[in-house]
């Protein structure tokens, strides 16, 4: 199963101040909390566990914003940070810098875990997965989520605010990751699945 989906910045965009990358959207599929939990959480242990779930995200954010300025730095690519998408210009997502690395159990999750990320331009792309989880299936999900996602919410272009397209993202989430799990994507899924986002969400 997938825990989390990420979208964050892998390097500042023109007009944003230098610094580290910052997290766009996040989203967690079921809880860290017990099963056997004794009565359901109040308010303020609700807000923990909100502020406890963004710190995770923004430590493995981090982690992958590193990875992608090493891979660009072995690889010889320069990197990307103040190239913008023209809005009607396709999305090679080919050579786009990609991989995997995985985390020990309380660092920063309770469980291991393995994430996947892709880096295209200035967006870092990442699924946080169980260590058991079939990586070449997630991988191929990752690479369609991020097509959809930058296909239909052109996040490249300029003045694009993820922020104000959380509605967009959670219907493209929900239907390739329903619930945090990987479907099989075969051909005839695949062309289903373009057919409804794009009646539903027409660019």
């Amino acid at each position: 199963m997938v825990h989390a989906f990420l979208l964050h910045t892998l390097s500042p965009r023109p007009g944003d101040a230098a610094g580290p990358g910052r997290l766009l959207y996040s989203r967690v599929f079921g809880s860290e909390r017990p099963d056997a939990a004794p009565e359901p959480p109040g308010l303020q242990e609700l807000e923990r566990e909100r502020l406890g779930q963004k710190e995770r995200m923004l430590v493995v954010a981090r982690q992958v914003d590193t990875m992608c300025k090493l891979q660009q730095q072995v690889s010889g690519r320069p990197a990307a940070d103040v190239i913008l998408q023209l809005p009607d210009e396709p999305v090679s997502l080919q050579d786009a810098p990609a991989g995997l690395f995985r985390l020990p159990a309380g660092d920063p999750f309770g469980d291991r875990k393995t994430v996947l990320w892709l880096g295209v331009l200035s967006l870092g792309f990442v699924l946080v997965c169980d260590p058991h989880e079939n990586l070449m299936l997630a991988e191929s999900t990752l690479r369609l989520l991020a097509r959809y996602l930058l296909d239909h919410l052109r996040l490249l272009g300029p003045g694009n605010d993820i922020v104000l397209k959380a509605d967009k993202t959670e219907v493209i989430l929900n239907k390739v990751l329903p619930h945090g799990q990987l479907l099989f994507l075969n051909d005839q899924f695949v062309q289903a699945l373009e057919r409804e986002l794009s009646a539903t969400l027409p660019k």
